[in-house]
């Protein structure tokens, strides 16, 4: 984990041009926090932290676009979230149906595919019914795709998909359960795993988020409240994982040594466990 230090950002072409083409995450995911302290710094209800928070969004969204990132997946609203005053909710649904009315025609322009994950059904029909339009608008788009986590919390997933697999199994399906079979069944099962997740405001913590899918990806911390991230902070979190050693559990590769000047390289010998 990389905790990033507030400092003055450079400008989106200078980081840029540190960037390694070959070498970007396919997928990014993003722990959106620090709306509502970043209201109260600025002596304002809680709610304006969430409508200044959509052009984090906006400005996240059209740079992962821009470097073609295949996958991008903000965690907009957890299974938690309903906890919160129910004013607050409500404005949170108004707002997530202003944002797929607003911006439907940008995510085609920018050949993005919208899509959702999480305990869907269970939102208000009428921010169902919005997200279909979003979805439906955007389906033939080719480019990036990104995902609102929705009523969303990893647990959740898991559940979901284990019973997923005991219908399948009750159907006649296989009976054995294996990492790919439950992976099939989470609801991220079409999207390559995170290589980079992003969390604002300076928790340490990912909050029952893509907790199957975050196994290995690096994670990248920073102090930026969400309605203060942008461009740059974005590119300093793909910097700075494209200079970490990606390992997946096992060794960085041992440069070959060559053998001193009058010595015979010799075999390896083998080491036991």
């Amino acid at each position: 984990m990389s905790l990033a230090v507030e400092e003055p950002v450079r400008s989106d072409s200078d980081l840029l041009r540190r960037l390694d083409p070959a070498r970007l995450p396919r997928h990014i995911a993003v722990i959106m926090d620090g709306s509502g302290r970043w209201a109260g710094r600025h002596h304002r209800p809680r709610i304006s932290g969430h409508l200044a928070g959509v052009e984090a969004v906006r400005a996240t969204v059209e740079i992962c676009a821009r470097l073609h990132i295949p996958a991008l997946t903000l965690y907009a609203f957890s299974a938690e979230n309903w906890k919160r005053p129910q004013a607050e909710v409500n404005f949170l649904m108004r707002l997530l149906r202003r944002y797929l009315r607003s911006e439907t025609a940008e995510l085609n322009r920018q050949n993005i595919r919208l899509q959702a994950i999480g305990r869907i059904a269970a939102l208000p029909q009428a921010v169902i019914g919005d997200l279909e339009q979003a979805r439906a608008a955007t389906a033939p788009n080719t480019g990036m795709v990104l995902t609102l986590a929705l009523n969303y919390g990893a647990r959740a997933e898991m559940v979901d998909a284990c019973q997923a697999l005991v219908d399948n199994a009750l159907a006649g399906g296989a009976r054995e359960v294996t990492e790919a079979a439950l992976g099939a069944h989470l609801y991220t099962a079409q999207l390559p795993e995170p290589d980079l997740l992003i969390r604002t405001s300076g928790e340490l913590r990912v909050s029952n988020f893509l907790l199957w899918q975050i196994a290995y990806a690096e994670i990248w911390v920073t102090p930026v409240l969400w309605p203060d991230f942008r461009a740059p902070h974005l590119l300093e979190a793909i910097a700075d994982f494209q200079r970490r050693e990606r390992r997946f559990g096992g060794l960085a590769p041992v440069p070959a040594r060559a053998p001193q000047a009058g010595t015979a390289a010799r075999p390896s010998a083998a080491i036991s466990a």
